[in-house]
């Protein structure tokens, strides 16, 4: 509150300029006075902060140097991209000239030093530690933890050794460990514990890329994912019996990616039920410098789907004319295009689809009996095994989408549980070992509940029901109804239209990559050929896996890219959760 006296200081000014004449000279006389009394207040509000609260030690400059790091790791960010954020920051410094006074608060600069800081380590270069502290004022360690991102280089590792056999053929440890728990040292010293890690596998022990029970998953989906490991992961890839079939991924024009995968789950139909291992060939859509070694191959994404061993082995019986003529090898041109998209689903585990839980709300009612449930459940089953392990390079492109979407308020999260006099005073505390081998299997933070929203329209409409973005809103309204706490949407969508639209939604959060979209009516592969093949696989891919991950789903049955991520989400524990959907699928 201000002094009595500068309250009656104000007045008589006041009163003072009412009086005033409309002459030119008693004008500026006004002028000058109230600039007098305006500065006088403004240098004895300075040495006051000044002398209360000392300098926060971050100045507009230090946070303004520099591109963003985040736009030089990826197209696919939304919210604040490099010249977004410098102008921000011009924009206040103007702010505070032309004003004449300090910024919101300390916290405001804070959270931004904050979040840019963790968004330097995502750059496809991360800066030295000089160029780092330069930058920043921070040392890289000083850094508290990121709550919203994940350690990929770790995670690859861990993943790799749950994917592979070790030596003499033994299972991976998947009874045993999770997340880094395998790496405590006290487990590789102790004799009974690795005894007990290099036993063969039971039938207790399932794969740890499935996340809940039973009951939160497709029928048998734990059995299932287990067998097709063991299937394509042979003890001994030059076991004359072992049989492949070698396959690149689809690549005709008009075949969007969602297409492409359910294409593979047909070749892996087929894989199994002939006994062979399936090897995949080329990937078109890796085939731009983001993959870099791994170009045009599906392990720039994920993990292979089979062993290196097996895959050398088949690459190697491809060019024997005998492996040929015996069968030992066959290709994706020795079956028919009929035979591969409506593949027999493998009956090794009976036919589980028959007792689906109805969990699929279409117009208000459960849909529990429908035709194709058996190629519902069996693409479900494929594709969440093709994409059962992250490579550090998705992993990566999941961190740059969560920071850019969430790392502000993943900041003023943390920096709530710090000194408030972060970052003059920084207390470096060495990571416990339960949070480096336990807490480490945890998933990075999002904003919960989180409700992801597929809208497919443009060329979609001359192979489903196509509606308007309000519809969807509508289906979101009848969730919130019953989860009122839910605000947060995840959008995906190619229409820019949609995107418009979101305005009209003022108390929901909306988060959507910042891509070209469409306007107007072109065909998929016109968009996508405008975006450019890194573009236009990877924020996909990053909008299919952050659906996965979400609470809830709202999409139409009818476009086969939501058809596939309602199938990931019922082998990922998520079959509780239910899927609203504005259409039926155009094959029931």
């Amino acid at each position: 509150m201000e002094p009595t006296n500068q309250k009656f200081l104000e007045r008589v000014v006041s009163q003072k300029a009412l009086q005033m004449g409309s002459s030119f000279p008693c004008q500026i006389c006004v002028v000058g006075f109230l600039c007098g009394v305006c500065l006088t207040s403004l240098f004895l509000a300075v040495l006051t902060s000044v002398g209360n609260f000392g300098f926060t030690g971050i100045s507009f400059s230090s946070l303004s140097m520099g591109n963003s790091p985040l736009n030089s790791s990826s197209e696919i960010i939304n919210v604040i991209t490099s010249s977004d954020y410098q102008s921000k920051v011009k924009e206040t410094a103007r702010w505070v000239d032309s004003k004449g006074r300090e910024p919101e608060s300390d916290d405001d600069e804070r959270v931004s030093l904050l979040t840019e800081a963790w968004g330097a380590l995502l750059a496809d270069r991360e800066p030295e530690e000089s160029e780092f502290s330069k930058r920043f004022g921070l040392n890289k360690s000083s850094l508290p933890n990121t709550p919203h991102l994940e350690n990929c280089k770790l995670s690859a590792q861990v993943n790799k050794h749950l994917d592979a056999r070790s030596g003499a053929g033994r299972f991976p440890p998947w009874t045993t460990w999770k997340g880094s728990l395998n790496m405590y040292p006290a487990t590789e010293t102790d004799k009974n514990l690795r005894s007990f890690k290099d036993q063969p596998v039971s039938d207790g022990a399932y794969p740890p890329w499935i996340v809940g029970s039973d009951e939160e998953n497709y029928p048998l989906t734990r059995k299932v994912q287990r067998d097709i490991w063991i299937h394509q992961h042979p003890v001994n890839c030059h076991d004359p019996n072992i049989k492949f079939l070698v396959a690149d991924w689809e690549k005709l024009p008009g075949f969007g990616i969602g297409a492409q995968f359910a294409g593979m789950a047909g070749l892996l139909a087929i894989a199994i039920n002939e006994k062979r291992v399936l090897v995949t060939g080329y990937f078109n859509r890796a085939d731009h410098d983001g993959c870099k070694a791994s170009r045009g191959s599906w392990s720039c994404y994920f993990f292979l789907e089979t062993s290196q061993e097996c895959r050398d082995r088949a690459f190697e019986l491809i060019t024997n004319k005998e492996a040929w003529e015996k069968g030992t090898i066959k290709g994706k041109d020795s079956y028919k295009s009929k035979e591969i998209w409506t593949a027999k689903v493998p009956r090794e585990w009976g036919d589980p689809w028959s007792y689906l839980q109805p969990t699929t709300d279409i117009n208000g009612s459960l849909i529990a009996v429908h035709h194709k449930m058996d190629r519902r459940w069996w693409r479900a089953q494929a594709v969440r095994y093709l994409m059962r392990f992250q490579t550090e390079y998705t992993c990566g492109l999941l961190n740059v989408a969560r920071h850019a979407a969430f790392g502000k308020e993943a900041a003023k999260m943390v920096l709530a549980s710090l000194d408030k006099d972060w970052p003059k005073v920084i207390t470096n505390q060495p990571k416990s070992e339960i949070e480096e081998f336990v807490w480490s299997n945890h998933r990075p933070w999002v904003p919960r509940p989180l409700l992801s929203m597929h809208v497919r329209m443009g060329d979609k409409a001359c192979e489903m029901k196509v509606v308007e973005f309000e519809e969807y809103m509508e289906l979101a309204h009848r969730i919130q109804m019953r989860f009122p706490h839910l605000k947060n949407v995840w959008l995906s969508t190619e229409m820019q239209e949609v995107i418009d639209k979101t305005r009209s939604y003022p108390h929901w959060n909306f988060y959507y990559t910042n891509v070209t979209r469409q306007v107007g009516n072109v065909s998929m592969a016109t968009y996508e050929a405008s975006l450019g093949r890194k573009t236009s696989t990877n924020y996909p891919l990053v909008n299919f896996l952050m659906a996965v991950e979400s609470d809830f789903f709202i999409g139409a049955l009818g476009s086969t890219w939501c058809f596939l991520i309602d199938g990931m989400r019922n082998t990922g524990g998520k079959v509780m959760a239910g899927y609203l959907s504005v259409n039926k699928d155009r094959f029931w």
